[in-house]
């Protein structure tokens, strides 16, 4: 379904346009600043991500040194996996208004006859795994992205060599 727009209908549209755009902007500002916390172990391992999930604070409380380097491991990721949920809930919360604004906007289809509604076009983002880099599923999904199967193919060994040599990685 198109509009028929007049001049003054269009300026108003752009007013509104301009003020989503000075929103968004302050927004954002806004976003840069969270911060997700989490704990893990009792508050034995505590981290900090800022707004774009980056690791920037660990902690370490009282009781730390009776846990393992596995756990310690598993505990750090946890809470910086716990973290970045944190912070992508609230970033979340924090843009809820502009997307409501944003709906209340006519599509180019509207304006436009015969333009498409690009929004049903776009592609859905996916989310990036969560598990470790060598881990099965990450295999899986690399594969599927190429798109290339082989069916012709015989499997290799892996042969870790038993003497250090310029490839050991304690060069």
């Amino acid at each position: 379904m198109t509009h028929d727009f007049s001049r003054e209908n269009v300026a108003g549209l752009m007013d509104e346009v301009q003020s989503q755009l000075r929103n968004i902007a302050q927004l954002q500002r806004q976003r840069t600043a969270l911060i997700g916390k989490a704990s893990e172990r009792g508050g034995r391992v505590t981290v900090a991500v800022n707004a774009d999930g980056v690791l920037i604070d660990v902690k370490f409380g009282r009781g730390v040194e009776d846990l393992e380097y596995p756990e310690l491991a598993r505990a750090i990721l946890k809470a910086a996996q716990d973290a970045t949920a944190d912070v992508m809930r609230r970033t979340q919360e924090l843009m809820a208004p502009i997307q409501q604004d944003r709906a209340r906007l006519p599509k180019l289809s509207d304006l436009v006859e015969g333009m498409p509604d690009v929004s049903s076009l776009m592609p859905t983002m996916e989310r990036a795994p969560q598990t470790k880099p060598d881990a099965r599923d990450r295999a899986t999904v690399a594969a599927e992205d190429t798109g290339m199967t082989f069916d012709n193919v015989e499997p290799v060994e892996q042969v870790k060599p038993t003497k250090p040599g310029v490839t050991d990685s304690g060069w």
